[in-house]
Parts: structure tokens; sequence; C-alpha cells
């Protein structure tokens, strides 16, 4: 599935949603990914803006990929996207 990051406490909401998904506490993931629980509340919560590698070390940890492209497509890459998406599915 994907979720549009539109400014940085989508991120947060994002990290916390799929955390809560795979039923891992805030504790085990920072953990994991090397960052203090203090510094995933605040991420969690879009209080601060995050720096890029602890950030892309909880993505990781999520196994969630970060990707980035365009907003505005041109209508023969909506007609690519929706193709593939019908042969591969969302996900």
């Amino acid at each position: 599935m994907d979720y549009p990051i539109t400014h940085w406490a989508r991120i947060g909401s994002v990290v916390r949603e799929s955390r809560r998904s795979v039923g891992m506490t805030q504790e085990v993931l920072a953990e994991q990914a090397g960052v203090s629980r203090g510094w995933l509340v605040r991420l969690e919560r879009g209080l601060d803006n995050p720096e890029a590698a602890p950030l892309m070390r909880v993505l990781r940890a999520l196994d969630i990929e970060l990707v980035a492209r365009p907003v505005h497509r041109t209508e023969e890459q909506l007609v690519d996207e929706a193709f593939l998406t019908e042969i591969l599915g969302d996900d």
C-alpha cells in the first residue's frame, strides 16, 4: 500500500501505524533501528523534522521503502501505472 507523504508529520503516522500493524513496541523498534525511544516518540507524533539516517533505519526495520515520484504525472505515466496495478495488484 502506498502512503503519500505531503509533510513530515505524515511520516510519523505511517511509522506508528506500520509498527502497530506488525505488533511491535516502540522499545523494540527503537532498539532495532538504533534510535532512542524518545526520538521515535517525537517522530511518531510529528514533532520534529527527522534526520535522514535514523529515519531510514526506522523505515528499514519496518520493511518500508521510501519512494519519491512526481506528483503530477503525464497521461502516459498514469496509464502505465494503472496497467501495472491491474497486473500486479496494489501491494
